[in-house]
């Protein structure tokens, strides 16, 4: 298995996040090449601002591990995490973090580089055109 293949995976969780209406970001958690969470926004249904994918990702990763620490996971997140799932994911002290599209408006990187635990690696750009073009799909259609 490879990042394009967990990308895959959290692209398919957007997708379901795009057909609820809810802004398409979806996030897979990987530990030891098996996916232990699957999730996507569920702000609208949940009626919740903090149901973010990666927020519920972390929540069921957690659950699935019996602990908090998830230092020995990968997250596959089809948009880079706002500062506030970047500040959960620091928490959590994640060990890599993989995600698609940049998000140069609400993007940790803009406003928060130091959000994530020191070790936690990161790989950005995995999937980019395809993440990008679900967002500017789905803005569209609001637009119209």
């Amino acid at each position: 298995m490879d990042d394009n293949f967990y990308m895959k995976k959290a692209l398919d969780e957007a997708r379901r996040a795009f057909d609820e209406d809810e802004i398409p970001v979806g996030a897979v958690m990987v530990c030891r090449d098996t996916i232990i969470a699957r999730a996507h926004n569920m702000t609208e249904r949940l009626t919740d601002v903090t149901a973010h994918a990666e927020m519920q990702a972390i929540t069921a990763a957690a659950s699935e591990l019996g602990g908090k620490y998830l230092d020995e996971c990968t997250l596959y997140v089809t948009v880079e995490p706002c500062i506030m799932c970047a500040g959960a994911l620091g928490w959590s002290q994640l060990g890599r973090l993989v995600f698609g599209a940049r998000d140069e408006k609400r993007g940790y990187q803009r406003f928060a580089p130091e959000a994530l635990h020191p070790k936690t690696q990161v790989t950005q750009g995995v999937m980019e055109d395809e993440c990008a073009q679900l967002m500017k799909d789905f803005f569209k259609r609001k637009r119209n």
